[in-house]
């Protein structure tokens, strides 16, 4: 039960006064909340000012500078309506003081409204942004009026936030005002020699002066509020993933005796030798499978270090020993494409491979799960329809998860719930560094592979301005007619008003008219059976260039692609970049990256390209992206199930995810069932990170 003190916190935005439910999405959107129902008070705390806007400086009309705001205390002139039946022409009132002469400029302003505001020759206290035209300054609709008599009611230092179309600044700043207002007394969470050490203040003293900056100092990510806060969001996180690992704990591992005679025959049977970064990799995840304790075992490797090979042996290790093992993808595409290299290679040595994804349908879903039930199945690959109610396994002993960037702490928590326990290998393309390896997974046994296939030629990357799209477009016209394949990567889907991005659909419409039958298009709106089929075609030739969006970003495999093209290519994530580069290079061909951007580049955007253009070390990539970046943006967006930190940020905040790892431990050690004085105000704080999930498993007992 979540404490009853946090009540006033977890109501909807919608009781907040002057919340309509219009209003509630459009903070719901702001706050990266599903919808209104499920954005909270709370969720408004965590928004934090990103800027500040100061009204503190009152040079005087004459010496205002060009677009600049300032604060003018001046009188009334005069007022000049717009002309009789010229609505669209601005209404202007003068305002004078010792320096010169002011016009507040209004558009389609009620001239009644304006007289009761500004009365003639009363004094009046302005601020906005002042514009100078011809010699003469003017002010458009200032952010505040008021009569110089109230000047104390005028907001001198004004924290700005991060917006979404539809809402305006006033209106969500009430709504902030309004939440802080709600904040009750909450129980300290912190060992007080900790908070001593650090300087820290209450927590809903942190929340008050996060959104009552008085100076830049207090946007700083060092400032003592935020330093509290991003220390709170941490503990909070570390306590989460360390219950989560005492609970995986608690259920002791199956051990898994093989004998190694299954994966030597798949060694035999490929045409290369593997890497010694594979061999350390199936040494380090044997020796866990055999041992008593579950296993929990990260396997970084960079695009095309061969990962799949490493848990294809993992898994026949699993097979020999009479179990089952299941390799989880998070898209569709991928779950097939697995299915497609691992399928051939299991067969040489007798492994049956089935392949279950939310588009099995009917009697085939059944059947694959009558197999699975009977243990017939010994490899099971998929999406999350693998761990969905209906599917029984007879002995699962391994479970594989690819880009555990998209499975989060959720979804290992409903496979433990199911009564199931298997041994769990996550594997990630993404080279994640340590400080968020700690952060997403806690304190996980990491394997990396660090070298590439024998016979990867390295990719040629080159960047070039949009404006020299043409050339690209006819430098791939002769690529094609040799034969070669292609794809071209677009941002967005369709085209939306406030972008000017170019989208897939409109990308693919333009290749189309050059290359015509050539060209197919793949993106995320489409169903799984369209994607599939356009892949096929690809994959096959009868499609030589492949308009995509970021679907094709994991793990998609088509050795014969030696070209990418990549638009847009300042919008995306350095991480990201590579990941879409990783798709070509795989075969014997030199292959090339292509990435296209619009200028003008600011200082970090010609860094992010010049690292991407420079390195093809993955590591070295994702280290330099977190420094310019930020961990929210690194892994993908918030919903994806990993570490998007509202507060803290891994960067700024290393230390406190050091000090928040220790602590969680040795509270856990000390009250693991969380019972104690200080274990019952821990449980409060994970319930205002929203880490319910974690509470609910101190519950399943």
């Amino acid at each position: 039960m979540r404490p009853a003190v946090l009540d006033p916190l977890f109501s909807t935005v919608a009781s907040l006064p002057g919340v309509g439910p219009k209003l509630a999405d459009l903070i719901a959107r702001v706050t990266g909340r599903e919808d209104a129902d499920d954005c909270r008070v709370v969720d408004l705390l965590f928004h934090a000012p990103s800027s500040l806007i100061d009204r503190r400086n009152r040079p005087g009309i004459a010496l205002a500078p060009q677009g600049a705001i300032v604060t003018i205390e001046g009188r009334v002139d005069r007022h000049q309506p717009s002309p009789p039946g010229k609505s669209n022409m601005p209404y202007r009132v003068f305002l004078q003081d010792d320096t010169g002469e002011l016009a507040l400029t209004f558009f389609r302003a009620k001239g009644n409204w304006l007289e009761k505001v500004l009365p003639i020759d009363e004094t009046v206290m302005v601020s906005g942004k002042v514009d100078w035209f011809n010699g003469r300054p003017s002010m458009v609709h200032p952010d505040f009026i008021v009569k110089a008599s109230e000047a104390a009611n005028l907001p001198l230092v004004e924290p700005v936030y991060p917006m979404t179309a539809g809402l305006s600044p006033k209106v969500l700043r009430k709504a902030i005002d309004g939440a802080v207002a709600r904040l009750p007394i909450l129980p300290e969470w912190i060992l007080a020699s900790l908070t001593d050490k650090q300087g820290f203040a209450s927590v809903a003293e942190s929340f008050r002066r996060l959104h009552d900056p008085r100076d830049e100092a207090d946007l700083d990510p060092q400032s003592p509020a935020r330093r509290r806060l991003a220390y709170d969001e941490f503990l909070a996180g570390q306590v989460s993933l360390a219950l989560v690992r005492q609970r995986l704990r608690k259920v002791p591992g199956r051990p898994v005796r093989a004998t190694g005679e299954l994966a030597e025959r798949i060694g035999a049977a490929l045409p290369f030798a593997l890497t010694g970064s594979q061999q350390a990799a199936i040494a380090d995840i044997l020796k866990d499978l055999a041992g008593e304790d579950r296993m929990l075992r990260l396997l970084q490797g960079d695009v095309g270090a061969g990962k799949t090979l490493v848990a294809l042996m993992a898994m026949a290790a699993a097979v020999e020993s009479g179990g089952q093992a299941v390799l989880m993808a998070p898209t569709e595409i991928l779950a097939r494409q697995h299915h497609a290299t691992i399928s051939k290679l299991a067969s040489t040595v007798g492994i049956s491979v089935e392949v279950l994804t939310g588009r099995t349908k009917g009697r085939e879903r059944d059947a694959i799960a009558e197999r699975i039930a009977s243990g017939e199945a010994q490899i099971i690959i998929g999406t999350h329809a693998l761990f969905q109610d209906a599917v029984n396994y007879r002995n699962l002993v391994l479970a594989v998860v690819d880009e555990q960037h998209r499975f989060g702490v959720h979804q290992r928590l409903r496979l433990t719930a199911k009564g199931i326990s298997p041994h769990m290998l996550v594997m990630t393309a993404t080279p994640i560094p340590r400080t968020l390896v700690l952060a997403a997974f806690g304190d996980m046994d990491v394997s990396k592979l660090t070298e590439k296939p024998v016979g990867r030629k390295p990719i040629q990357t080159v960047t070039v301005p949009t404006e020299r799209t043409g050339e690209i477009v006819s430098r791939l016209r002769s690529a094609l007619d040799e034969g070669k394949k292609a794809y071209w990567i677009c941002p967005l889907v369709e085209e939306s008003e406030v972008s000017d991005l170019m989208s897939a659909e409109e990308r693919f419409a333009v290749l189309a008219k050059e290359f015509g039958g050539k060209v197919g298009v793949v993106h995320g709106r489409m169903n799984g059976a369209e994607k599939d089929a356009v892949m096929a075609a690809f994959k096959n030739g009868e499609i030589r260039l492949l308009v995509a969006t970021t679907v094709v970003e994991v793990g998609v495999d088509v050795p014969d692609a030696s070209i990418m093209v990549i638009e847009h290519a300042e919008r995306f994530g350095l991480a990201q970049l590579h990941q879409l580069r990783g798709r070509v290079g795989r075969g014997e061909e030199a292959s090339t990256c292509i990435l296209l951007y619009k200028g003008p580049l600011s200082e970090t955007g010609h860094a992010r390209l010049s690292i991407l253009r420079d390195s093809e070390d993955g590591f070295l990539i994702a280290e330099e992206d977190l420094k310019l970046r930020g961990e929210g943006e690194l892994l993908g967006t918030r919903q994806s199930g990993t570490p998007g930190f509202r507060i803290a940020s891994l960067e700024a905040h290393a230390d406190l995810l050091e000090i928040a790892r220790k602590d969680a431990t040795y509270l856990l050690e000390r009250d693991p069932d969380l019972t104690g004085e200080r274990g019952n105000n821990v449980r409060a704080l994970l319930y205002l990170f929203r880490r319910d999930e974690a509470v609910r498993f101190l519950g399943a007992g």
